[in-house]
């Protein structure tokens, strides 16, 4: 079980959402009816606000069930304007660019637009953990989540992750939350605060949202640690350059705990002679990565972030142990399907950018079809070619777009094809690879163009492969 830790300051959230509004009853606008929204709505309503949900597009049937069960107002398919700006405080969803014509009329009228993240943590007393990073945030988040659920500890896991912070918020009352937090969430941040801030790495992504600047999205990422207090505690990665860069002019007051795979940390987490050691407070942690339940470089960075917090957290050692061992990883990060003639099918569509593509091949071990392809947000592939040279036999290009990827690529392989079908993409990767090959879904590249999300993406990958 966990011992009492003197690290980590209990610090009870005290509501300061009474800055959204003069008196009365406080009106909520909730940009966005899918899963933040709903759950928005739900906490919403709870804490007393008169709550209108409004979406430009259409809303599922089962987010229309929740707001019509706790009788909240909503519409679809429009923005009624003058009704959402008189609100007294905006919760825009993370799929919401901030350059919404709406979003800056409510902006210049002094109305706080925020993120459910936002929202959600001024009504909970529970501790935070929040993880983000260009890569491995969900890994990492899982991760973390594990290790507190095998010491005991009370804790709840939402951001990108199952139930909204918001609903859960609403629902239950853990100890601790951890929260996967992409940069869209935390730019939607006021007073949000965690006790333990991680940042995996930053690596160019969806710089579309970022006006194509990688300083906008890097400020982005470090908006986890802003609002953090001398007592509270910054884990990262400190092989990433462009983390060490923004550092250098970043004032951050949290205690700072690296982890590296290239260099001796005192205070933190380090590789050598094929162990993890964890250092916090003195308190010593090891264990050999060759017992890791997720093998590769990327995924010992993960386990060090998740020890790390484990360490601060103050669970036996032994329970962390088990609980890296045991760790299985998630849905769509380099998920091996199924094995068919010899030929290996792994779905990585989760890697929705370059750099997540590198690591899937740099794990490659054997001759590889790769499928790649999708939104480009801004991608530079350039990393990608000694890896695509000596792993990669032939690549199928899936996306409505593919010129950039057939002119970084197409003279790295013999063979190069094009469709926008993910079954006739399966199909020809079967045609292609031959026994003792695997065959790659690693985009590299959003989802948009050709499926709902990266999850209806490698679901349909899965199915194909299936069906083969």
């Amino acid at each position: 079980m966990a011992g009492e830790n003197k690290n980590i300051k209990d610090r009870k959230t005290s509501p300061s959402s009474q800055i959204y509004w003069a008196g009365g009853t406080p009106s909520l606008v909730i940009l966005g009816g899918g899963e933040s929204g709903a759950g928005t709505a739900i906490l919403g309503k709870k804490q007393g606000f008169e709550v209108f949900v409004s979406d430009k597009g259409k809303i599922k049937d089962k987010y229309k069930e929740v707001l019509e069960h706790i009788e909240v107002e909503w519409e679809e398919l429009k923005h009624s304007e003058a009704r959402i700006l008189n609100a007294d405080v905006v919760m825009k969803s993370p799929g919401i660019p901030d350059n919404l014509p709406l979003v800056l009329k409510l902006k210049e009228k002094g109305i706080p637009v925020i993120s459910e993240i936002e929202f959600a943590s001024e009504f909970t007393s529970a501790k935070i953990i929040g993880v983000t990073g260009s890569n491995g945030k969900t890994t990492t988040t899982r991760f973390i989540h594990h290790i507190l659920e095998a010491g005991g500890i009370s804790a709840g896991m939402a951001g990108n992750i199952g139930d909204s912070f918001a609903k859960q918020v609403a629902e239950t009352n853990p100890d601790w939350f951890v929260l996967e937090l992409s940069s869209f969430q935390l730019d939607g941040i006021v007073n949000f605060r965690p006790n333990i801030a991680v940042l995996t790495n930053i690596t160019p992504d969806h710089l579309d949202r970022y006006e194509y600047k990688l300083e906008n999205y890097v400020a982005s990422k470090f908006r986890i640690t802003e609002n953090q207090e001398e007592e509270d505690f910054f884990i990262f990665d400190a092989d990433d350059e462009i983390v060490w860069d923004k550092l250098k002019s970043y004032p951050i007051k949290a205690q700072r705990l690296p982890f590296s795979l290239q260099q001796k940390i005192e205070s933190g987490a380090y590789l050598a002679n094929k162990e993890i050691i964890v250092t916090t407070k003195n308190n010593q942690f090891n264990m050999p990565t060759s017992t890791l339940g997720l093998q590769g470089k990327h995924n010992a960075k993960n386990a060090m972030a998740a020890a790390t917090v484990a360490q601060l957290l103050r669970i036996r050692k032994e329970t962390i142990r088990e609980s890296m061992e045991s760790f299985q990883g998630v849905e769509h990060r380099l998920e091996k399907v199924l094995k068919i003639n010899n030929v290996q099918y792994i779905n990585d569509s989760k890697a929705t950018n370059v750099n997540a593509t590198f690591y899937a091949l740099e794990s490659m071990e054997t001759e590889t079809v790769w499928i790649v392809g999708g939104t480009d947000k801004g991608n530079i592939y350039d990393d990608l070619l000694p890896l695509v040279n000596e792993k990669v036999k032939a690549i199928i290009c899936l996306g409505i777009e593919n010129s950039k990827l057939i002119k970084t690529f197409g003279n790295c392989v013999d063979t190069m094809l094009e469709t926008q079908s993910m079954k006739e993409a399966v199909h020809m990767a079967y045609g292609l690879a031959e026994k003792g090959n695997s065959v790659l879904l690693s985009p590299a590249c959003a989802s948009f163009d050709l499926f709902e999300n990266y999850e209806d993406r490698g679901r349909q990958f899965k199915e194909a492969v299936r069906n083969l």
